[in-house]
Order: structure tokens, then C-alpha cells, then sequence
């Protein structure tokens, strides 16, 4: 059996951050401790739009499970953001 090819690393698109405002985390984040509404920009972003709490035990937990991916990243910044966004409503506890 031939080993199977290894899928490309998808990294992170510079200036996106569509994870980190799309949507909402309900855990606490050092800023915001009652996490942070979808749409609102995490403040952990520094000016360049990276996290600075990536790597660190302080990041959510949320945070860390993303994996970006085209699925979930698009082909650019809104369509990442829209794609958040949908499923964002998705799962939106109803109410």
C-alpha cells in the first residue's frame, strides 16, 4: 500500500482575523471577561490583526480548537467572515 500524500499546512491569511471576530466566544479572554460577541473583533488582536495570546495558556480554549482550512477560511477575508458568520447562526442557542 502506497502511503497516502500529506495534505497541505493551510496557514493563517496575513491581515484576516476572521476567526477572531466572526464569532462569539462565550469563555473568558484576558479583556474580555465575559468573552466576546460575534462580529466583534477579539482585543487580544495586535495592529497587525494576529493573536497575542497564540500559544499561551491564557488563549480560550475556543480559540485554540479552530483549524483553518478552506472550509472554514474561503478564498479571502469576507468570504472567510461569511462563512463564520453562517455558522455562527447555526449553532446560535435558540432563543
Amino acid at each position: 500500500m502506497l502511503p497516502q500524500p500529506v495534505p497541505p499546512v493551510f496557514a493563517c491569511r496575513a491581515a484576516c482575523a476572521a476567526c477572531c471576530t466572526a464569532p462569539s466566544i462565550t469563555s473568558p479572554i484576558p479583556g474580555m471577561p465575559q468573552g466576546k460577541p460575534a462580529g466583534v473583533p477579539c482585543v487580544q488582536l495586535d495592529g497587525h490583526l494576529r493573536c497575542r495570546l497564540f500559544g499561551r495558556p491564557e488563549r480560550p480554549a475556543f480559540c485554540a480548537s479552530l483549524r483553518p482550512g478552506p472550509s472554514m477560511c474561503g478564498a479571502s477575508r469576507e468570504e472567510a467572515m461569511a462563512i463564520l458568520a453562517e455558522l455562527e447562526a447555526a449553532t446560535a442557542p435558540a432563543g
